[in-house]
């Protein structure tokens, strides 16, 4: 393949502000990074492409460790309702309408929105699977239209008071997995992961939970659950398993090491030390439990102890935005106002856990420029006030930064986001398809 050598003005690479900086990738995948002159002399540069954006920043392609895609269709219909009231008036009643083409037309909707804020992997968290994987693959086309990178985290899923759509039987939710893991597996590797998720302690029976976390083991990938989101979460495991959250699924059979707990809100100090101590993974959704009103993470002490945390934006009804570079603003703030410090937290840290934390939680090379890595770059334009003055780049991107200055996207070395518009799917498609779609949907039905 031929390489391509992207060059900015100037970079932020690992937290720190750079100058005018290129990128050489081949094959999608970053093979040097430096200063111009220097990397354009490379012999692997001979022959390449040149693109050049004198007048941008370039931005590691953030990493979006929690969705479901499914509910951007839902934006507006369940806000400002309790949590409950929000789950059966919204999600529960017309999450059961969608079809494999409706499922395709969500993803567009969701992942389109993405790219245009700077998203460049997204993991979504998928139990609409209707008992089979025709959904889940209507959902990871969508990606690859758009030309996105996807880990699609298949759901197991058993409570018996949710939709029949949503669930299966441990066999059946073992042998769909298994089959939409080979079929990607070898497939699309690049920009295609299929990972489990048993979706969480009142979705998932303890064996369901431990036949999730024995296909992660079998396949070499991680695993996905909810914990902890809400205090009666809590209240329901110590009623149900005589043990907080964590405690009671780190007393199953299961590999904590691969785990990616998602929100885990009401954690204690015990549960937090436990994370640390064996090896469990944090994706944080900090806008949605903020929406949502479920409480604060402690990610300040997870940190601290060296947990892998990356950021989510959850569910499109559940949150109404759908950018982690808004995540990283909500992050630091969030936790500087839950412990009344200023310094509790740096735009930095929370830069890196949108970028190369959520890479290393999801497990793949994405996240960071730097050789080895996937070729996804955001170029954010330094004429735009929201980056003014450029003293603090860094911050400001994390700060300040306004959505308009999103300018160029590149997914494994592919013009994903152009001028600020999609490359791939028309947004006008998007537009037609999502209007069509939700027509007769309503928020007082």
């Amino acid at each position: 393949m031929t390489p391509v050598l992207y060059t900015g003005g100037a970079a932020v690479i690992d937290g720190v502000a750079r100058g005018a900086t290129a990128v050489l990738a081949i094959d999608g995948a970053i093979v040097a990074v430096g200063e111009p002159a220097e990397v354009a002399a490379e012999p692997r540069a001979a022959g390449a492409r040149r693109v050049d954006w004198p007048r941008c920043a370039l931005l590691p392609g953030t990493v979006n460790a929690h969705n479901h895609s499914f509910q951007s269709l839902l934006r507006g219909i369940g806000d400002d309702l309790p949590f409950l009231v929000w789950r059966d008036r919204a999600l529960y009643r017309y999450s059961p309408r969608l079809g494999a083409d409706g499922m395709h037309t969500a993803a567009l909707f969701a992942f389109g929105e993405m790219l245009l804020h700077g998203v460049t992997t997204v993991c979504d968290f998928y139990y609409l699977n209707d008992g089979g994987n025709e959904h889940a693959s209507a959902t990871i086309e969508a990606a690859r239209r758009l030309g996105m990178r996807i880990v699609l985290a298949r759901c197991f899923y058993d409570w018996d008071g949710a939709p029949t759509s949503y669930r299966e039987t441990i066999p059946q939710a073992v042998a769909n997995f298994e089959a939409l893991h080979r079929r990607w597996h070898d497939r699309d590797r690049a920009r295609v992961s299929i990972q489990p998720a048993p979706h969480s302690q009142h979705g998932a029976t303890p064996a369901m939970i431990e036949a999730g976390a024995g296909c992660a083991r079998d396949a070499g990938v991680p695993w996905h659950i909810h914990l902890a989101e809400e205090r009666y979460q809590v209240e329901q495991s110590l009623a149900r398993f005589g043990a907080r959250p964590l405690h009671a699924v780190a007393g199953l059979d299961v590999d904590l090491s691969r785990a990616i707990v998602v929100h885990a809100c009401w954690f204690d100090d015990g549960e937090r030390a436990v994370m640390a101590e064996r090896g469990a993974a944090l994706a944080y959704c900090p806008g949605s439990n903020m929406f949502l009103g479920d409480g604060i993470t402690d990610v300040v002490d997870l940190h601290a102890r060296g947990v892998r945390i990356g950021l989510g934006t959850d569910g499109g009804c559940s949150n109404n935005r759908v950018s982690v570079l808004d995540e990283m603003r909500t992050c630091a703030l969030l936790q500087k106002v839950a412990r009344t410090d200023g310094q509790a937290i740096t735009a930095e840290a929370c830069l890196e856990m949108g970028t190369a934390g959520g890479g290393a939680v999801l497990g793949l090379p994405v996240g960071r420029i730097a050789p080895g890595f996937r070729c996804d770059l955001v170029a954010v334009d330094l004429d735009d006030p929201s980056l003014w003055p450029v003293q603090a780049l860094a911050k400001n991107v994390v700060y300040a930064l306004s959505p308009r200055a999103i300018r160029q996207v590149v997914v494994d070395g592919d013009l994903v986001v152009a001028d600020g518009r999609l490359t791939h799917v028309p947004l006008e498609e998007i537009r037609d398809r999502v209007t069509s779609l939700t027509s007769d949907w309503r928020r007082d039905a």
